[in-house]
């Protein structure tokens, strides 16, 4: 599919958007060692007591318990990236995975992470979870306001010969 170019009069009156991906890979298996080695501490520091709730009093299986959190952390993990908070001190439960009844998750929020999301310009996040076996993966993509082309002229290129 080709999307048309927009005209720079409307450009330069708009405001663009840019997309910031992230995404993450959980072995369910290190989970369920450090779960093992730490017991529900380990949880606690990593998980809000929402996501807690929201895992352990849905139905399943040890190893699904330990599949739903590892997709949490990798959600967790996968935001971390797409915001650029990796060298930023973080609470693990300043972001949140919340379950909806229809099945879907989304991200909530809170303190640093909320604070880097609201510099950024951030106007959604998008949040993908899977898990199977050994493995649970998560991809998050945020939408941010960009500065419109036109209010950011390009910087001459040392090799443009200008």
């Amino acid at each position: 599919m080709t999307v048309p170019p927009r005209s720079r009069s409307r450009r330069a009156s708009t405001v663009d958007l840019a997309l910031r991906c992230g995404v993450d890979l959980v072995s369910v298996n290190r989970l369920r060692e450090s779960l093992a080695r730490h017991g529900e501490r380990f949880v606690a520091r990593l998980f809000t007591a929402a996501e807690r709730h929201d895992v352990d009093t849905r139905s399943g299986t040890e190893l699904l318990r330990a599949q739903r959190l590892a997709a949490r952390f990798a959600a967790k993990e996968a935001c971390i990236k797409a915001l650029g908070l990796v060298d930023v001190g973080l609470d693990w439960r300043d972001i949140e995975v919340q379950h909806h009844a229809d099945g879907r998750c989304e991200l909530a929020l809170h303190g640093v992470a909320a604070a880097r999301a609201v510099a950024l310009g951030v106007t959604s996040l998008a949040l993908s979870l899977s898990h199977e076996d050994d493995h649970a993966v998560a991809l998050v993509q945020a939408l941010v306001r960009a500065p419109a082309a036109a209010s950011n002229p390009p910087t001459p290129s040392p090799l443009s010969g200008d």
